[in-house]
Parts: C-alpha cells; structure tokens; sequence
C-alpha cells in the first residue's frame, strides 16, 4: 500500500518523549525563576504533539479545564500553568492527560506536606504558593510512558 503523501512525518515516541522533555524542563526552569511560562513554550509542546499525530489526542486540549476553572473561582494559579496542561494535553492525548494532571497535582500536594513537617519542626510556616509547572511536567512525563490497553495500564520502561 503506498504511504499517504500528505501525511505528517512521524517522530519515534522515544524522540517525541525526547522533546518533551526538553521542553517541560525548560518551563520548569522558567516556572522556578520567574514565576512564568513563557508563550513560545506552550506552543513547542503543542507542536511536539503533531509529531507523532493522532486525531483522538486533540481531546487533549480539555485536560486544562480543571485548571481553568480553579484558576477562575479561586484564583492562585496563572494562565501559564493552564496553557501548559492544555499543551501537554495535545501531546498526551485526554486519558493520560488527566492522569498527569492528577500525578502533578498529587506530587504538589506530597511536597507541601514534607515542606509543612519540616517548617513546623523549625518553628516556621511553610509557603503557601509554589510554581506549578515542574509538578505538572512530572505528572507529564510519568504519563507520557504508559501505555494503556484495554483498560489496563503498563509502563513502558
């Protein structure tokens, strides 16, 4: 059978995984020192999403809405943090995108808690605000490497 000829190229998912990376750590970086995300970077993770296209992955985008709706009644998280779920999303499709969001959040949740045991053992208050970005891209690429079959899931290294 005769490829398509207005296919997209494809990336191996170990080069797309590659990428990916690369880009999260940056926003991570970003996150930590500036307390931004900038634009450019939302727009690579996204790109790195056609990489390996798939039209089911453009649900994707939704795995932002949790974030956009907490940013909207409650407030404390920037647009940025949403923009890169939303990114992310494209690259992991909505399935593990929801489930990166859950392991980011989770972590999150998990460093605050040792950050609150150990500030109250030396008699301070722990942060009440932390950059989200690097729990995210945690979240991020742990669901980058699961494959899920058939309702089960298995990690692929």
């Amino acid at each position: 059978m005769a490829a398509d000829p207005w296919a997209l190229p494809q990336l191996p998912p170990l080069a797309q995984g590659g990428i990916f990376f690369a880009l999260l750590f940056a926003a991570s970086v970003f996150d930590l020192r500036k307390r931004i995300i900038p634009d450019t970077l939302c727009l690579l993770i996204a790109l790195t999403g056609l990489a390996a296209f798939e039209p089911a992955r453009l649900f994707g985008v939704f795995t932002a809405l949790p974030l956009l709706l907490a940013a909207l009644i409650w407030g404390g998280m920037g647009g940025g943090d949403v923009k890169l779920m939303a990114a992310a999303g494209l690259v992991l499709g909505f399935q593990r995108g929801m489930a990166a969001m859950v392991m980011g959040l989770a972590a999150m949740l998990l460093f605050h808690a040792l950050c609150a045991v150990i500030q109250k053992l030396r008699g301070r208050n722990a942060p009440k605000a932390y950059p989200l970005a690097p729990f995210l891209s945690l979240g991020c690429l742990a669901a980058y490497f699961i494959i899920v079959k058939g309702g089960n899931s298995l990690w692929v290294f």
